[in-house]
Formats: structure tokens, sequence, C-alpha cells
């Protein structure tokens, strides 16, 4: 690779691994509880509990996600629906005629777990991320890696990390915080350190220096059980770690001492990789303000058709399915599609099999449209010819199509922003990247998603 002048030199802390890599880790704040903001705009400011297993009204379930003014009251993910009551009633209960009845001031706003909602904002934001990077790899509904090495340099990295955040926030609507450094545990130490709506940049030369003051459960893999054994060995910071003996932690804590002992000196030789091929692509727009003429929707359509056809053939996949979107206001989302009976590549193809789904959306106001592609292929090209799609032989449905549902690979940890984390007796350093290793097992609000 010729060198990048505008780049810093490779020399760095991470004598490990590669020495150019540039990784911003994006995490959405409070996830769920913002995307219940967002259907709701009423709740900003308010503080929300969302619960897995819960229903209005009702007090079984735990805590998947509580905004952070939920946690002023001692709220916090994993925790039962009937502790988190205790300590922030519900707003309803408050306006009963109970002379018990709590301050309204002092309640909450509990909504039940709405996952494919969620699913619907996340592949937004998911969207946006794979157009600001060459490689993503997706952790969960609510974060990402990025390898950014060949978008930007360490001299403008902090601007380009601001403008992710600017789009997340100004095309979806919810807050991110972004974490930047030159490996992948570093960047989401960095993205954890400012929270919410925080971006930490940490250049190579500045690594070692920023990881040694943190408390030792600050580092990427070590859990609270973990920590407490550390401590006990009067471990108490990263940099303590950083200096302890390694082979004295490996015979602790197995293997995963030693990775613990690099990576609180700043060492982590893992690459940003995808977790295996897409399943989908798609675009989408919004207007200004909801639009009920067929022709400015009709021309959105071809635009994104266009886009989407596009990316598919530059990322050489053939498709078997393609589908649009119509947002209603205020957030009514609807999705068709239409199954082909094979593999094709044909950008004059999903124009019209998009705009005649699209068809029953023309006449309804309609503040957000989307185009996609799905069950994507990346060997075969031998393809039906158009004519075999002729004569209306695709099926259309509601349904938004295939999503995956991998593992998600970062355990979680007290504090974190995990959304519906159930709390672990220990947490264990990520496995090699693309090992499908899973340690623990996750709640279903811990999908990752596809675009739509």
């Amino acid at each position: 690779m010729p060198e990048d002048v505008n780049r810093l030199p490779g020399a760095s802390p991470v004598d490990d691994g590669p020495p150019d890599q540039l990784v911003c880790h994006v995490d959405m704040d409070c996830f769920y509880a913002a995307c219940e903001r967002l259907r709701e705009p009423a709740l900003r400011g308010e503080a929300v509990v969302v619960g897995m297993g819960y229903e209005p009204g009702d007090d079984a379930g735990a805590v998947a996600t509580a905004s952070y003014e939920a946690r002023e009251y001692g709220v916090e993910s994993a925790m039962a629906i009937t502790t988190a009551l205790e300590r922030l009633p519900r707003r309803e209960d408050a306006n009963s005629d109970d002379p018990d009845a709590p301050n309204p001031e002092e309640t909450g706003v509990y909504r039940p777990v709405d996952l494919d909602f969620y699913q619907e904002v996340g592949a937004r934001v998911k969207e946006i991320l794979h157009e600001c990077a060459d490689v993503v790899r997706e952790v969960s509904i609510d974060e990402a890696y990025l390898d950014v090495t060949e978008r930007t340099n360490w001299a403008v990295v902090e601007g380009f990390a601001r403008h992710v955040k600017q789009r997340i926030a100004r095309e979806v609507g919810v807050v991110a915080s972004v974490g930047v450094a030159p490996t992948m545990s570093a960047a989401k130490v960095a993205s954890d350190h400012d929270k919410p709506d925080g971006l930490v940049v940490v250049r190579p030369d500045e690594l070692v220096d920023f990881l040694a003051p943190l408390p030792v459960e600050d580092v990427h893999g070590v859990g609270p059980v973990t920590a407490r054994r550390l401590r006990e060995d009067g471990i108490e910071t990263a940099g303590d770690l950083a200096a302890a003996d390694r082979d004295a932690l490996v015979d602790r804590f197995g293997e995963r001492g030693g990775e613990l002992h690099d990576r609180a000196r700043g060492h982590d030789h893992r690459e940003v990789t995808p977790r295996g091929d897409p399943k989908s692509f798609s675009r989408e727009s919004a207007f200004g303000s909801p639009v009920t003429e067929a022709g400015p929707k009709r021309e959105q359509v071809r635009t994104l058709a266009e886009a989407v056809a596009e990316r598919a053939q530059r990322e050489g996949a053939l498709y078997r399915t393609i589908g649009v979107k119509a947002v209603e206001p205020p957030f009514d989302v609807n999705t068709r599609e239409r199954s082909l009976p094979g593999p094709v590549d044909d950008p004059d193809l999903v124009e019209s099999a998009a705009l005649d789904l699209f068809a029953e959306f023309e006449d309804v106001p309609v503040r957000k449209v989307g185009v996609r592609v799905a069950n994507l292929a990346f060997t075969d090209r031998d393809q039906p010819s158009l004519e075999s799609f002729s004569g209306g032989n695709g099926d259309t449905s509601d349904a938004a199509g295939e999503r995956d549902s991998p593992a998600r690979e970062d355990d979680s940890e007290p504090g974190r922003e995990d959304e519906g984390a159930a709390p672990a007796d220990d947490d264990p350093a990520d496995p090699p990247a693309g090992d499908g290793h899973k340690t623990h097992s996750r709640s279903p609000g811990q999908t990752s998603l596809t675009d739509f």
C-alpha cells in the first residue's frame, strides 16, 4: 500500500497488529429508550424504562434498558421490573386517587420491548455506517466497529467521527457515542469513556497514557469477577495490569490473562472484519415533510432503486428479493417485497419491481421511502433473464424479509449501554474476530441487524 503522507507514521504502541489501522467504535446511547422517544417525542427528558417480558400495568419481566434519567433513581439493565418499580414508580400509578400514590415528578414511563421497531431504527443506523466505512463489523443491534483506515487519517479523524454522529442524529434521530483508536479494544473503551453523546479520539502515541489511569474494570474484557480478583492482587488500574507479570496472569486466568495484559498495554492484533456476507442492501430517504403527490415519491423510489442496484453490482451480489418501504406519519412503517425465482443482477428489474410494489402508497402521505434487495448470493453468476419474471409471478407480503441474528460477541458489563444485558459471573475477552464463539446466551434484544 502506498504511504499516505497525511497519515501519521505507523509507529505506535500497537506492535503486534496492523500499524495503520484506524478503528471507530459506534455505540448507541440507551438505544431502546431512544427508539421509544423517537416514536413518542413527548418522552424526551423523561425517565424511560424498557422491559423484556413486560406488559403495560404488569410487574413481570426485567429491564432491557433505562434512560439516563431513570438511572438517577438506581434503575439498571437486567434489574427485575419489580425492583425497578420500587425505585422508580410508574407514571400511571401517580394518577390514582390513592393518598399513597407516588409524586408524578418522581415516576417513570415504562414500555415493553418492541424489537421489530428497534430493528427498523437500527437498520437505518447501520446503513449510514456502511456508507461511511469500507469495513463494518456489526456487533449487536446498537453497536458496530468501523475500519476507516482508507477513509480518513489521524489529522482529521475527529471531524470524520463527528460527521458520522451528526448523520445518525440528523437522519435517524438517535444519539451515538463514538470512540476512535488504533485497536478494536481501545476504540470500545474510548466510546464508553464520555457517554452519553461522547466522542473520544485516542491517537497511537496517546494510547498507553490514555489507558493507564483507567479503573481495571474499564479494560475491555474485564468483568466484575475478574476485576475483583485483580484487585485482590493489588491491581487497581489498567496501568497496574499492564505492569503486572504476564506469566502470573496466565497462571491465574489462563490464556485470557495474557489477552487482558496485552489490552491494558494497548496491544490488540485483531482486525475489523465483517461477520460474514451481508443479507441485504437497502437505501432510504426522508422528505422534509409528508408527501402525498405520487410524482415525487416515484422519482425517489427510482433514485433509491438505482443506488441499491449499483451497490449490489459493486459488491458482486445477486439478489432473490426486491422490497420497498413506505413510512406514513407519524412513524407507521410499511414494507412490501417480491420474491424472484432465482438470483439476478438486473437494475431495470429492481426499479420496475420497486415501483410496482410502491403503487399502493402513491396516494397516501409518506414521510420516507426505501428500496431493498435481499437474499443475496455472491458466487452464482448464472441468472435468469428479465423475461422469466414478467407476468407478476412474484409474491408480495408485509414481511420485512430475512434478518440476520448472530449472537452479540461482546459480553456486557454493569453500567454499560448494552440493551437487555443480563449480568454475567464474568466477562471473558472477545474471541478472535469471526470465530463464532459464544460465551453467554443473550437476551432476545441482542440481535444484529441487516439493512431494512
